[in-house]
């Protein structure tokens, strides 16, 4: 090329290349798919890999060629002139050897550093065949095999041992293999991820990483007891959502066991659904009583085996009534004048009824609260909930609630003195796990043990058991909340190789992203 290009050629190469500033670039050519750029080194000695003296002995020229990351959608490959030296130590048994760029890329590399950090950013990301196909639109070629063996090479970082840790389980194939995932609860950061959720092997783990002072974790004795074994010094949290979840459940089982009391009443007026249900609860139950299986059951009723299913496990009909939800609506604020009127004269007319919540204020239409009617929204008696609703009013902040069900839940309550009790304690422990008021859980413990509420009982008894860890739970600001978060991104790794990556392949990505 002549001297009269080469200031070009030198401004582009350092506006596009500019790890290739100590090197003299001698030709450009552009080939269509493939930028190719013919350089050299500037440095004139070299030190020997193996016993480090210094030479300038140039003995022979060698073209390294290297692999850079694209321009313009096109490949660039970069062919490097570099000097093979003698080494000046006589004793020393490699005679020669090869000048290296370290600026540039690694010994042994077909790659340039910043290409190979792009793969291996994308191979975290995406792994093998994805990424490979991504960075071919790119213009890099590059197999998935390449993509995980750069992955695989990448060093994963090390710290210091966090002061506070966080551990849980992560399925590796749910049901039959599970992994532990510690992060730094603190900083989110991943620390390390366990080959399986056994006491034995976190106990190792936290005798070889000292330096854990609060180590939170799930209701689980296994990783309770490996803690206690590994770092007996550092104090233990349950994680809050657990307790919560586990009060729960303790809260379904009383509620189902006193369903005689808050489903106790007058029945409602008799509506087309309500009857259909009464009457294949009917149907159901009779065949099973002639000693017709379930499925034979599903194929003379013409119905699927979920819903025989369904039917056949509600002793009565009345369990299988549920209330439907409802939206906001215009007459809502008026449902109360609406329910006198309707209970002091059931023949009332419509029109009678509009005439009077219009001079109130209503603003809807005639249709809409004739629709209000007829859905038996304004109906003296309430359809009663399914359990499981029931217990989610009950442990959701009354403030939180609609004000519909907030009074359905005040009308249940008020038929039941065991719920009633029940929602309080409820409510005193959700102000005790709020505020951080741990130390006073054993107040608590003790109101809810002098009450009649069995399953409660059991509740207390397992607090008990664990009562120092649930103490700091409810009172540190710990949890395992972050852990969780961790968790449902390894569920997006594990997808995105289809459940097919081992162990090692897996953990790195964990660790890396």
């Amino acid at each position: 090329m002549c001297d009269r290009h080469r200031p070009c050629v030198h401004d582009l190469a350092a506006v596009l290349f500019p790890e290739l500033s100590a090197l003299v670039i001698d030709e450009i050519d552009d080939t269509g798919a493939v930028l190719r750029l013919r350089a050299r080194t500037t440095v004139l000695d070299g030190v020997c890999p193996r016993c480090g003296h210094a030479s300038r002995r140039t003995h022979a020229w060698h073209t390294r060629r290297l692999a850079d990351l694209p321009v313009a959608g096109r490949s660039v490959v970069i062919d490097l002139r570099v000097r093979r030296l003698v080494c000046n130590n006589t004793e020393c048994p490699q005679k020669t050897f090869r000048q290296q760029t370290p600026a540039l890329a690694a010994r042994y590399a077909r790659r340039t550093k910043r290409l190979t950090a792009t793969l291996a950013g994308i191979a975290i990301t995406l792994a093998g065949r994805a990424g490979a196909t991504v960075l071919a639109g790119l213009g890099v070629a590059a197999s998935r095999s390449t993509m995980l063996r750069v992955l695989m090479a990448l060093p994963i970082p090390s710290a210091p041992t966090p002061r506070v840790l966080s551990v849980d389980d992560v399925a590796l194939r749910r049901g039959h293999r599970y992994a532990a995932v510690v992060i730094d609860a603190v900083t989110h950061r991943r620390v390390d991820v366990l080959p399986d959720r056994k006491a034995a092997t976190l106990t190792e783990w936290l005798r070889e990483h000292p330096g854990a002072e609060t180590v939170c974790r799930d209701g689980s004795a296994s990783y309770a007891e490996a803690i206690r074994q590994g770092a007996p010094d550092a104090v233990q949290v349950s994680d809050r959502w657990h307790l919560w979840h586990g009060l729960g459940a303790a809260v379904e089982k009383s509620v189902i066991a006193h369903g005689h009391c808050w489903r106790a009443g007058p029945p409602s007026p008799a509506r087309a659904i309500d009857e259909r249900t009464r009457a294949r609860h009917t149907a159901v139950h009779e065949l099973l009583n002639q000693g017709v299986g379930l499925l034979e059951c599903a194929r003379r009723l013409g119905w699927s085996l979920n819903t025989v299913k369904r039917y056949a496990r509600a002793a009565t009909a009345e369990q299988l009534r549920r209330p439907p939800r409802y939206g906001r609506t215009l007459v809502d604020p008026y449902r109360d004048h609406l329910r006198h009127r309707l209970a002091a004269q059931p023949d009332v007319a419509v029109t009678r009824l509009l005439a009077e919540i219009r001079a109130l204020g209503y603003t809807g239409s005639a249709n809409l609260l004739v629709r209000y009617l007829n859905q038996g929204r304004a109906d003296t008696e309430r359809a009663a909930p399914p359990p499981r609703r029931l217990v989610s009013w009950i442990m959701t902040r009354p403030s939180d609630l609609p004000e519909h069900e907030r009074e359905h839940l005040d009308e249940l309550l008020a038929t039941c003195p065991h719920l009633t009790v029940l929602t309080e304690h409820v409510r005193v422990f959700a102000r005790l796990l709020t505020a951080r008021r741990g130390g006073e859980l054993e107040d608590w413990m003790t109101a809810v043990e002098a009450d009649e509420l069995p399953a409660l009982h059991g509740f207390v008894r397992g607090l008990r058991k664990d009562l120092g860890a649930v103490t700091a739970g409810l009172s540190m600001p710990y949890s395992n909340g972050p852990t969780e978060g961790v968790n449902n991104k390894i569920k997006l790794l594990k997808r995105q190789m289809y459940g097919r990556a081992g162990f090692a392949l897996l953990r790195q990505r964990i660790l890396l992203s």
